[in-house]
């Protein structure tokens, strides 16, 4: 994360209550309101802040999600929930889960620092809706969206959201 974003990186325990955003209906966590939870929560010596959770999340109009970020913004969330093999009945592999994680990081900060979804299939920033979408993903930015990222990085308000 440090090498794709130049900047330090920090990590902060918190805890949130869960139950609030959980969905009876659907048995999964509503990736939105968390998102604006964490959004409202302090973090005063950092750019960006990024909520990792261990939940299945989801979004109004998509059965699950990974994670999610407010575009250009400074708050995003990501989940291991749905990155395990064993979540797909596979064996587990803790390093694929990891590099799954730290795609999935990545991917969402990329959305905090501005970049859209690319269409570049190795880049990081491209869209998965598949674990397999995450697989074939490599764990960096492709030069189009580095390029684009260095430009969103000059354009930073002092509270890390992008001034449009």
């Amino acid at each position: 994360m440090k090498q794709e974003f130049h900047c330090s990186v920090s990590l902060r325990e918190g805890h949130i209550d869960l139950s609030e955003f959980y969905d009876n209906t659907r048995r999964q966590y509503n990736g939105t309101m968390l998102l604006k939870q964490v959004d409202a929560m302090p973090f005063p010596e950092s750019l960006k802040a990024l909520g990792l959770f261990n939940v299945d999340l989801f979004i109004s109009i998509l059965t699950f999600i990974f994670g999610q970020a407010f575009l250009g913004g400074r708050t995003g969330i990501a989940s291991l929930y749905r990155l395990s093999n064993e979540h797909y009945g596979m064996k587990g592999n803790n390093q694929v889960l990891v590099d799954r994680f730290n795609k999935e990081v990545i991917h969402e900060l990329g959305h905090t620092f501005g970049l859209i979804h690319c269409h570049n299939s190795s880049c990081v920033m491209r869209s998965s809706t598949y674990v397999e979408d995450i697989d074939q993903k490599e764990q960096h930015l492709c030069l189009g969206c580095r390029a684009q990222l260095e430009i969103h990085q000059t354009q930073l308000d002092v509270n890390g959201n992008l001034k449009y």
